[in-house]
């Protein structure tokens, strides 16, 4: 199978387009996002990396058609579990949290979450291919991102926001001009996580509680989440103030201390030796 057949992309207008995994069925499959800068472009996650994303980006013509055009192509992973981290390795040039850098520079798939089986992918990228030998590659990042850094594409600026417990070095981008919120796995329109390895659940409210800000400030419109649809800055509010109400509950935090126990047990069964 080529890359080509591998996603499927959606133009969303203003040089932003929306790119899945097409066989890739699964509730852990992420949203990819490309936005095309006058002087940088940017991939906000880059899924399982099963085939070349540089390569269908390069092939659908989704930079233009310039050949002048020479804009450095910069992946960014929201956090480094493995469906928004697996292609990382096949770009120049690699964004990630400095709190989660040695995870990545390790090949560590115990950090990254690795959990993949047959049955989600619903067609083979190559003959053969089987879960059980799928692993997040080692890869060295070359920007290592801090709270408050601006990654600057010339027409458009993303502010790295920093919102631990989902895990440890979770980001979101936030273009202030066009008030988007690119939100990764720190809030989506479905069921939160806080019971993987490296999450915190105080952390995570926090995070929550920020978001709120954000949205009683009047800074976001529009929400491109790590999974699922967008959404606006009304179910943003109400996804946030939510999980905040939920999380200090006393079946919440069985719930999260059951499934983080669970959790850890897995991963460590699925990936002894941590790394690749």
């Amino acid at each position: 199978m080529s890359a080509t057949d591998w996603y499927a992309h959606k133009s969303l207008g203003d040089g932003m387009y929306w790119i899945q995994e097409r066989f890739y069925e699964s509730e852990n499959r992420a949203n990819i996002w490309l936005l095309r800068g006058s002087h940088q472009d940017v991939v906000i996650d880059t899924g399982l990396g099963l085939k070349s994303l540089p390569d269908y980006i390069t092939s659908k013509g989704l930079l233009g058609d310039d050949p002048q055009r020479k804009n450095p192509l910069l992946a960014i992973a929201t956090h480094a579990h493995f469906d928004h981290s697996g292609g990382l390795h096949q770009f120049q040039q690699v964004g990630v949290h400095s709190a989660e850098v040695e995870a990545l520079v390790n090949g560590d798939n115990f950090e990254t979450a690795t959990w993949l089986s047959d049955r989600e992918i619903v067609q083979a990228p190559t003959p053969g291919w089987r879960a059980r030998h799928y692993k997040v590659h080692a890869v060295q990042p070359t920007h290592i991102l801090q709270e408050g850094d601006v990654i600057n594409l010339g027409d458009r600026q993303l502010t790295v926001l920093h919102m631990p417990g989902h895990s440890r070095g979770s980001i979101c981008l936030h273009d202030g001009d066009r008030k988007l919120l690119f939100s990764g796995d720190v809030v989506y329109d479905g069921a939160m996580i806080d019971w993987l390895p490296y999450s915190r659940v105080s952390d995570y409210v926090s995070s929550c509680e920020r978001i709120v800000g954000l949205v009683d400030s009047e800074q976001v419109d529009q929400v491109l989440p790590g999974h699922y649809n967008t959404f606006g800055a009304k179910r943003l509010h109400r996804i946030a103030t939510s999980y905040i109400s939920r999380a200090g509950t006393c079946p919440a935090k069985f719930s999260t201390f059951a499934w983080k126990t669970l959790a850890g047990v897995v991963l460590r069964a699925s990936n002894p030796r941590s790394a690749c």
